[in-house]
């Protein structure tokens, strides 16, 4: 086993903890004294803040990413007899979240600059669905990696079809297209808030947004049993709520995210500099797109001895995915696929690296990845 010493590590959530401990030992304490610990007033604030940062008109609090999703598409009426099309390279919640709802997954090809979904192909399916499928209801389009989709046309067939579009924005937080924040352009947009995300909670949590009030009162019924009155369910509900502590520790680091943000592209900007001496590229960026990069990631055929390399050094890296959905074992075999077979997924899936990103890095961190990046 290598026992070099990690010096910078991929991801560390504690350092957001440690970096506003005294604001968030403060929220902590308000929220236990208070009495009320499920969809109280923290929770309504959250979602009030959280819907005026992201330019929303209303935000729904629930207890993780993949509810977000799920609740998404229960808002919607997307279940069994639907097809949802989405992408194999992904976190394997947004396919979980579309088969938790008894949907089918439809997984298309990713454009392999940068590895959101290739939108000729989701064009293709829309135009042209797979024969034996149930009728496609709704995409998932994913900001991977802190980058926009190339959603333009992606609205734009949707649209044609009367197909709902659901905005993964789990990556992207805070990430633009054409100068707008992601997650304002489809139907309804769902957020992990999962502790190493651009915005973190200590725990699980999510948020939805949506301009669509109806479909905002329907999805926060639908996270407490579909209750719209105490203990009479309107709706079939789920129990996924937001609780009070991490609601009130998410107030907190809403009021640092902005920064978060430009200390990432920051970042960013010092691993391409030094970058421009080795024989690796940084990663692609869309013109009309503003990356937060909740990941900066690299792409080789040499990945096992770069990853390496580094380690020796004592910098930290991560591969985000390693494995398609499609060719998981629980979904190998079963899962539809577009025409392309995620033929572009297969093959960045073994090229993909993450390098050390979170807003707490020093400087000191950073120029000792710049040094070994300069030496690949």
């Amino acid at each position: 086993m290598n026992a070099t010493t990690i010096t910078v590590p991929q991801a560390d959530p504690g350092a957001g903890y440690r970096a506003q401990r005294a604001e968030i030992d403060a929220a902590v304490a308000r929220a236990l004294a208070s009495g009320w610990y499920i969809l109280g007033k923290e929770g309504e604030a959250f979602e009030r803040e959280y819907a005026a940062w992201q330019g929303a008109a209303r935000a729904i609090g629930c207890a993780n990413g993949t509810d977000a999703l799920t609740l998404a598409m229960r808002g919607l009426g997307i279940g069994p007899g639907a097809t949802v099309v989405t992408v194999s390279h992904t976190a394997v919640a947004t396919v979980a979240a579309i088969e938790m709802v008894g949907a089918t997954p439809l997984l298309v090809d990713i454009d392999p600059d940068t590895y959101t979904m290739d939108p000729d192909e989701l064009v293709a399916v829309l135009d042209d669905p797979p024969p034996g499928l149930p009728p496609i209801r709704a995409i998932i389009p994913v900001h991977l990696y802190g980058q926009a989709c190339d959603l333009a046309p992606m609205l734009k067939a949707a649209a044609a079809h009367g197909v709902a579009v659901i905005e993964d924005c789990s990556q992207a937080h805070g990430a633009t297209l054409g100068g707008k924040k992601v997650g304002n352009l489809g139907h309804v947009a769902c957020y992990s808030l999962y502790p190493t995300k651009n915005l973190g909670a200590l725990g699980d949590a999510g948020v939805l947004t949506t301009d669509d009030a109806a479909l905002a009162d329907r999805i926060g019924a639908i996270r407490q049993y579909g209750w719209k009155e105490r203990y009479i369910s309107s709706d079939v509900g789920v129990n996924s709520r937001l609780d009070e502590l991490q609601a009130a520790i998410l107030r907190v680091k809403l009021t640092a995210l902005d920064a978060g943000i430009a200390r990432r592209q920051a970042i960013a900007a010092a691993y391409d500099a030094a970058l421009a001496d080795s024989s690796m590229a940084p990663p692609a960026r869309r013109a009309d797109a503003g990356h937060v990069f909740h990941q900066y990631v690299l792409r080789t055929p040499d990945r096992a001895s770069v990853m390496a390399r580094l380690r020796a050094e004592g910098i930290a890296t991560a591969i985000h995915y390693p494995q398609p959905v499609h060719l998981q074992p629980a979904y190998a075999g079963r899962t539809p696929l577009g025409p392309a077979g995620c033929a572009e997924t297969a093959r960045a899936a073994g090229e993909v690296m993450s390098l050390p990103m979170f807003p707490e890095l020093t400087d000191a961190q950073v120029g000792k990845v710049c040094s070994a990046l300069r030496g690949l």
